[in-house]
């Protein structure tokens, strides 16, 4: 088992607007506050379109229409994010998986981000996994 040891830091409210890639919008926040380990903690907001990878395929599914972020979960580091979601579109079926480039704010995206002090999560190639895996270090 990996560990390294943290602390809870502050709390960070994010709005994301419309049409602003939730991926890349959250890494490039971190990037400009200098955040190096964080976790999602609460997040609400409409998607479309919507790109997600589901367990055990490796292209992604895009939901072109509207849907609604139902959560939200993952932790983001210098080295990126990794994020998950549950979505509902307009018939109330729910779909989940990972998040990738290409989930587009529609309306709003709120989020809540817990830092966690004396943390850095790093990301790396695990030989066991064949994935970029999580690595976190002191700092």
């Amino acid at each position: 088992m990996i560990q390294a040891m943290g602390r809870p830091g502050p709390m960070h409210a994010i709005r994301m607007v419309p049409g602003e890639d939730l991926r890349t919008g959250l890494q490039g926040w971190a990037e400009r506050t200098g955040v190096r380990a964080g976790a999602v903690i609460a997040a609400v907001g409409s998607l479309g379109p919507c790109r997600l990878r589901f367990a055990g395929c490796s292209d992604a599914t895009v939901l072109e229409q509207a849907q609604e972020l139902l959560t939200l979960s993952g932790t983001i580091g210098p080295d990126g994010a990794h994020l998950h979601a549950s979505v509902s579109g307009p018939d109330g079926t729910i779909l989940g998986g990972h998040v990738l480039v290409g989930c587009v704010v529609r309306t709003t995206l709120e989020l809540v981000i817990l830092e966690i002090e004396g943390v850095a999560l790093h990301r790396r190639p695990d030989p066991r996994t064949g994935f970029v895996e999580l690595f976190p270090t002191g700092h």
